[in-house]
């Protein structure tokens, strides 16, 4: 401690979030996927659902001045498709409308610039019905919709993100069964990733339409560095598995225009359907890549495992509450090797952040010294990413404020800000303070 890293003076400094996780008004929209997987007996935690959530949809305003006591630049928050178009496509829902238009109007008046994302996970239960992201007519049903929200927010937002996280909509939700829709098929999951992609390419030269040609475009992908457990070359094998599987199935294809050959190999059958001309589509230049990173990963050889024969490895070390490795180093690692092989022409840190055991103390605060440090040494390794040449151009703390983390319900807590659920107070924590300070002197001790 001691040493201060300044960071560039446009650097950006926001907090995300994403509309089924804090928004609730359930009745005011459709119903999406996750809807119907909350009622799946023994998927979500506790039985929790998103329908009351932080109640974002009503509270916005209130929620924007808290930006705003933070000193927020930016904010990051994605569109919920079923609030828009109730049944994914046809009839649109003018309210729904409305509260994103109110809410852009909101932050522009408070000087924080949004930052939309036009899917985070919550697909109209309408068109999974029809097949969801394994049939091809849902590509299409995307660009509607986002031509849809471009029409009415693109001469205000000037930052779009297409996609969060292609991979955990496609693996966790089709191949792990984890997330919605729950479905448990490789290669299922391989055509949906496909499919995503191809909906991110199309819809580009749309917001580039509505929004300008000034316009800021990307994707927002998760990225781990994989490193192998030991030494050995079956280990180190395994390492270079879960870089395809988790990294390159998704950065080959949107900066190279190519799935990786690897993969491809080990996939076989299982490969996606990949009609001529996808492949330009996906590869559609970018303005910015977005980073969402939390850990690393380290892996082993494991025969035993089906197709990727690769198991997670827990190495000693700092843990979160989710379980989570604390491995600041790597964010530094991933940023330059990112800079390094795929020459972005922008990169964000659109999520990071870590779930501690929080709670409200006798003197009404909450004290979370561990996500303090977290954030802090998160913030010395994106510095030194830039330093080295990366072109980070700004971060977005995971999250705002706690709120429905999927699987796991109401029972892990992200936020820089508290949320009583009972009451809907809103309570900055020690960490949120910390990350004011922060914004206000664009640097950091290190």
């Amino acid at each position: 401690m001691g040493q201060t890293r300044a960071f560039p003076q446009d650097f950006v400094w926001g907090a995300a979030t994403a509309s089924y996780q804090i928004e609730g008004g359930r009745k005011e929209r459709g119903e999406a996927i996750w809807d119907e997987f909350c009622r799946w007996p023994g998927k979500v935690l506790h039985g929790d659902t998103g329908d009351v959530a932080d109640d974002h949809y009503h509270l916005y305003r209130d929620d924007v001045r808290l930006m705003a006591r933070l000193g927020l630049d930016a904010y990051r928050f994605s569109i919920s498709w079923p609030r828009i178009l109730p049944e994914g496509a046809g009839q649109v829902n003018a309210k729904g409308l409305d509260f994103y238009d109110q809410l852009v109007d909101a932050l522009l008046e408070a000087e924080i610039t949004p930052y939309v994302t036009l899917y985070h996970w919550d697909l109209p239960s309408a068109l999974q019905r029809l097949g969801g992201w394994a049939a091809r007519d849902t590509v299409h049903r995307f660009v509607d919709y986002t031509a849809i929200v471009a029409d009415r927010l693109g001469d205000r937002v000037q930052h779009w993100i297409t996609h969060n996280e292609p991979w955990v909509v496609a693996f966790v939700g089709n191949w792990h069964g984890r997330h919605a829709p729950g479905w448990e098929d490789a290669g299922l999951a391989l055509q949906i990733a496909h499919h995503l992609l191809v909906s991110h390419g199309l819809t580009l030269p749309v917001l580039r339409e509505k929004s300008g040609p000034q316009a800021q475009l990307g994707i927002t992908l998760n990225l781990n560095p994989a490193h192998p457990a030991t030494d050995s070359p079956e280990d180190r094998a395994a390492a270079q598995r879960q870089d395809g599987f988790l990294n390159r199935w998704f950065l080959d294809p949107v900066f190279k225009g190519s799935y990786p050959a690897d993969m491809a190999e080990l996939y076989g059958y299982r490969m996606p359907r990949i009609a001529p001309g996808d492949m330009e589509i996906i590869a559609r230049p970018i303005d910015f890549l977005g980073v969402n990173y939390y850990a690393r990963a380290v892996v082993r050889h494991a025969e035993e495992v089906p197709l990727l024969q690769l198991a997670s490895v827990k190495p000693e070390g700092e843990y979160t509450a989710m379980d989570w490795e604390v491995y600041p180093a790597a964010l530094t690692e991933l940023l330059l090797r990112l800079t390094r092989d795929y020459a972005p022409a922008a990169l964000y840190i659109t999520e990071n952040g870590c779930a501690y055991e929080d709670s409200v103390s006798a003197d009404g605060r909450v004290h979370d010294p561990q996500r303090t440090e977290y954030l802090r040494k998160h913030f010395v390794a994106s510095q030194e990413a830039i330093a080295q040449g990366a072109p980070l151009k700004g971060y977005f703390a995971w999250s705002l404020m706690d709120n429905f983390e999927w699987a796991l319900g109401y029972s892990k807590r992200f936020g820089i800000t508290y949320v009583d659920y009972a009451t809907q107070e809103r309570i900055v924590k020690d960490s949120g303070l910390y990350y004011a300070s922060v914004i206000a002197a664009n640097a950091v001790e290190a």
